[in-house]
């Protein structure tokens, strides 16, 4: 289906795929995916691309409900800085349209952290590699697969 979910099938990771009907208009493609699935927000989990002071990529995975605190993400992947990185460059990299950029299956791995809040729950969401397409899987078996960590990298996603 998607390069996400060959990497998980491949590692033989239990995952289950969630789909629902993209709306082309929606204002969020995170909070659209919970609203469909009927999901709480703090359970969907978006994939953000950032450029580090050095020039290399990483992701930081938060809950949509919230937002990405750049500084503790920079704390987190031991630099001084971070920014969001360019969209084209996102795309190139990770091999994924924004709105389905997936932390699993990129071209290229990147140094990943992973909110949290995500240990709260024996599942979390993260798209699957395409708008409209969710893989639930365990927060552990992300980090495994992913060779993430966990830290504080949300703000305002309490629930």
């Amino acid at each position: 289906m998607t390069p996400a979910i060959d990497s998980l099938k491949k590692a033989g990771v239990p995952f289950t795929v969630h789909q629902y009907s993209h709306d082309a208009h929606a204002e969020s493609w995170g909070t659209e995916a919970a609203d469909k699935l009927g999901l709480a927000p703090a359970r969907v989990f978006k994939t953000l691309v950032v450029a580090q002071d050095n020039g290399a990529l990483a992701v930081g995975i938060v809950p949509v409900a919230g937002l990405l605190d750049l500084k503790h993400l920079a704390r987190a992947l031991g630099c001084k800085k971070v920014a969001m990185a360019d969209p084209k460059q996102v795309e190139r990299s990770t091999g994924y349209v924004l709105g389905g950029v997936s932390p699993l299956g990129q071209k290229r791995r990147l140094a990943t952290v992973i909110d949290h809040s995500a240990q709260q729950f024996g599942t979390i969401f993260i798209s699957a590699g395409r708008r409209g397409l969710e893989v639930e899987i365990a927060p552990d078996d992300l980090a495994a697969q992913l060779d993430a960590r966990f830290a504080e990298i949300g703000k305002g996603t309490s629930e």
